[in-house]
């Protein structure tokens, strides 16, 4: 069965994380994309995840030469996508931008994934994942009450950016589908991390008090909503929120006189500390153990390797293996999105820099004679 977003083609002019991961979940569900670089940047790919480019094609072209951008709208003529991620402002100056894709393709969907946006005081700001995170709110929240922010260890900018950017291309896509007609869609990957934060923007707007790092219901504050070490040096995630499941744990700890306290601000230090030593006069398969029969919202933390290799994402399809272009067999995180009738999936490994740029010029028209002179040119 093809995917969802078959008969999509969608011309992907972003590079690193954010708007490849983006279009790789549209590949994921059918859409042909076509990944498009200049060749200066071969060197510059991250072979680390170089997993978000399975399902796409990939092609070389320079945005600079006369030739290339002439190649660029032969391409937008038959596209319903382009994804870009470059600040603003570049793709007027190379000439690309919605306003000139419009007049040749008025169907078009236009996508701009950039740090901070096509408007607004931070518009022309360099940036990074830490630096969204950073101005979005986000980490400023993350890290105990008693030390500075942390890192999280996932990309929260570009990710969060790279599914709302997904998310307004369908939308848009939607839309044309009653209109004929496409539109820009203009994603922020800091808003996108703003975005994340309805329950501490409505703390703030009901209280007038701004949350704290490690001191807000969800970090740390709470002893039925934390972390504790157990024996063997690993984790729990507990967060037996509601009032049985609150019961049945302090139930089985013998201590039901913690019961009514769940929510007593005066006493979560000495509930934490008793939850502290207790968890660490067992292993961690031990407690999982337990705590799988009590069925109580405590579950271990685990590391990347087990989740890798674990029963759960072999059952969800969420890692997959496919075979290489040479022949080995590559490890792929799966799609998390399960649609019965149009199903997404894997398909094929993500393919060298430029592999297809001949192919799809031949598409267009172009001989061979023509695809030597351009790549001779430096159009390709």
């Amino acid at each position: 069965m093809k995917g969802a977003l078959q008969d999509c083609l969608v011309l992907d002019l972003s590079r690193l994380l954010p708007g490849p991961y983006c279009s790789m979940i549209l590949a994921d569900h059918g859409a042909r994309v076509i990944a498009v670089e200049d060749r200066r940047f071969e060197k510059q790919s991250l072979p680390v995840i170089e997993g978000i480019n399975r399902n796409k094609e990939h092609m070389t072209l320079n945005l600079k030469s006369d030739k290339g951008k002439a190649i660029f709208f032969d391409l937008a003529r038959r596209a319903d996508v382009i994804l870009e991620g470059f600040r603003p402002g570049v793709t007027a100056r190379l000439g690309v931008d919605y306003a000139a894709v419009k007049t040749v393709n008025p169907r078009i969907v236009y996508c701009s994934l950039t740090g901070y946006g096509q408007t607004g005081p931070l518009r022309d700001l360099a940036g990074h994942d830490i630096n969204f995170a950073g101005y979005g709110g986000a980490l400023s929240l993350i890290g105990p009450a008693d030390g500075p922010p942390c890192i999280p260890g996932v990309q929260l900018g570009d990710l969060s950016g790279a599914l709302y950017a997904a998310i307004g291309i369908l939308m848009a896509l939607h839309a044309r589908g009653r209109t004929g007609e496409g539109q820009c869609v203009d994603v922020a990957m800091t808003d996108s991390v703003t975005a994340l934060l309805p329950y501490a923007a409505g703390m703030f707007w009901r209280t007038g008090r701004p949350p704290k790092r490690g001191d807000s219901d969800w970090s740390h504050r709470f002893a039925y909503y934390n972390i504790f070490e157990t024996r063997d040096g690993k984790h729990l995630a507990m967060a037996p929120l509601e009032p049985r499941f609150w019961k049945t744990v302090c139930e089985w700890f013998g201590r039901p006189d913690f019961i009514p306290l769940q929510h007593d601000p005066s006493r979560q230090a000495e509930m934490i500390g008793f939850f502290r030593n207790a968890f660490l006069k067992r292993d961690l398969a031990e407690w999982t153990a337990i705590f799988t029969e009590l069925d109580v919202c405590i579950g271990e933390v685990s590391e990347v390797d087990a989740v890798l290799q674990g029963e759960n994402a072999r059952a969800r399809e969420m890692v997959v293996h496919l075979e290489g272009e040479d022949g080995a067999a590559m490890p792929f995180l799966g799609t998390p999105v399960k649609l019965d009738r149009t199903p997404g999936g894997v398909r094929t490994p993500p393919p060298a820099f430029g592999r297809d740029t001949a192919a799809v010029l031949r598409e267009l028209g172009y001989g061979e004679d023509d695809i030597a002179t351009l790549s001779d040119e430096g159009a390709i």
